[in-house]
């Protein structure tokens, strides 16, 4: 079963999507299994971050950013210099996680949540879950 949720972004940045994980976990009547969180962008990502300190989200955005930083010397020149180097940031980030989950519940630590990270917004965006369990 996959569930497609939609999501639109109004800034770069992370922005949690554990309560849809969870919810659509709690949906899924599953009990045990492996689900994965998978995004159709080439210019977004998925992370797993501490929600505790919000500036520890700012901090690594900034330190993504400082890698590799807009600039206007990318060969990909196809759309904008942020474009680019979204595309950049999100190949190395990545685009989907898994995570198991047992007795229904997500197997994440206690300051652990899921974070769609935008690197090329606002845009209108996606992510997919999909379950294998029972």
């Amino acid at each position: 079963m996959v569930k497609t949720y939609k999501l639109s972004t109004d800034r770069n940045g992370l922005i949690d999507i554990t309560p849809q994980v969870e919810a659509a976990l709690a949906e899924s009547g599953l009990s045990d299994g492996i689900l994965l969180v998978s995004i159709p962008h080439s210019t977004a990502s998925l992370t797993v971050m501490s929600p505790w300190d919000p500036l520890g989200l700012e901090d690594v955005h900034d330190e993504i950013n400082r890698i590799v930083p807009t600039r206007i010397d990318f060969k990909h020149q196809y759309d904008t210099p942020q474009d680019a180097s979204a595309h950049v940031k999100a190949a190395i980030v990545g685009h989907s996680r898994s995570f198991f989950f047992e007795g229904g519940k997500l197997g994440l630590g206690h300051s652990q949540k899921i974070y769609f990270w935008e690197f090329d917004g606002p845009r209108s965006r996606q992510f997919q879950i999909q379950f294998v369990g029972q």
